[in-house]
């Protein structure tokens, strides 16, 4: 199939609504959208990814209002309103106790909580308002790889496989949203890290905290849990933060990616500094994935890439970094 790249909302949900699927914008990377109540998308979005259907996919609403079916309303935390007041819309995904006759299965991977979020972009918002039903939409991205953050991205991966895609420009938070569940005690925990930091969590509600190292052995309940993902096709080598841990490597087949200054000895044609001289995290988060797909092009045999600080946004970025070396 042809796939279309434009900016009709119209058609676009027109699409949703026969069962195709749209590649959608979010403020944090393009999203495989498709009815989510629908068996038949829901089981084309994970065949067109090679997702695996024990990883959960995540709800998108138009408002806090319209999460009103899918959650049950009885068993959300007073936490949860809380940080839906503060963040939403915006990247924060919340884990809910679902409506089990509503929302199927296939969207939670069995399991009792379904992942919702309210996405900030005007686009994918004003496309929500239209529909009467919300969308499952992973990254928009065959799975375990790059995530992507420009249409373009969406284009050369998944181009033929999908008919529209819906162009919002460039994403502006440049990673995923932060996924939180909640705890015995109701406090907020912090499943996957994101575009919205542990410390601006705790700004709210001052018991959130990250999972336990028990917690992360029990089966995924949320998205974006598996050992590797966000994967450049290159092998991928972490080092620092600066200089510290830098290996051996040949200047003509290797790439960097780096923070605030560029590698020494190494072509500045083939690196890629995410916030040159500042050392900005939210202007890193921005160019990361971007900078992971223009690397990936090179055709090199390895690219290494600077470990960052690892507070704030930097927990998030460490984390994806992490997981695109795991690959290896």
């Amino acid at each position: 199939m042809d796939t279309l790249l434009g900016t009709d909302l119209d058609h676009a949900a027109a699409l949703l609504r026969a069962g195709e699927l749209v590649a959608i914008p979010t403020e944090t990377v393009y999203g495989l959208a498709g009815h989510g109540l629908r068996e038949d998308s829901l089981r084309r979005i994970f065949a067109v990814k090679g997702r695996p259907l024990s990883n959960p996919l995540i709800l998108h609403v138009a408002s806090a209002a319209h999460l009103s079916g899918y959650v049950r309303p009885d068993a959300v935390p007073a936490a949860a309103h809380a940080l839906l007041a503060a963040f939403s819309p915006g990247p924060l995904t919340l884990l809910l106790p679902r409506e089990p006759a509503v929302v199927p299965d296939t969207v939670t991977a069995g399991l009792p909580d379904v992942a919702v979020r309210i996405p900030a972009h005007p686009l994918v918002r004003e496309l929500l308002t239209r529909l009467d039903f919300p969308l499952a939409a992973p990254s928009a991205n065959p799975f375990g790889y790059i995530s992507p953050t420009l249409p373009g991205h969406v284009l050369r991966q998944l181009g033929g496989r999908i008919p529209y895609i819906l162009d919002g420009g460039p994403c502006q938070a440049g990673i995923e949203s932060t996924v939180v569940g909640f705890g015995p005690a109701g406090e907020p925990v912090v499943y996957r890290p994101g575009a919205i930091s542990l410390e601006q969590l705790r700004a709210v509600v001052p018991a959130a905290r990250l999972r336990t190292a028990a917690e992360k052995t029990q089966r995924s309940a949320s998205p974006g849990l598996l050992p590797y993902h966000y994967s450049p096709h290159t092998p991928l080598q972490l080092f620092g933060p600066g200089l510290a841990a830098l290996p051996a490597f040949d200047p003509a087949t290797t790439g960097a990616l780096t923070l605030h200054m560029p590698l020494p000895g190494l072509p500045l044609a083939r690196q890629v500094v995410l916030s040159p001289g500042r050392g900005d995290l939210a202007e890193a988060a921005h160019a990361l994935y971007a900078a992971l797909h223009r690397l990936d092009a090179l055709g090199l045999q390895l690219l290494l890439a600077e470990r960052l600080p690892n507070t704030g946004l930097g927990l998030a970025l460490n984390e994806r970094l992490e997981k695109a070396a795991a690959r290896g």
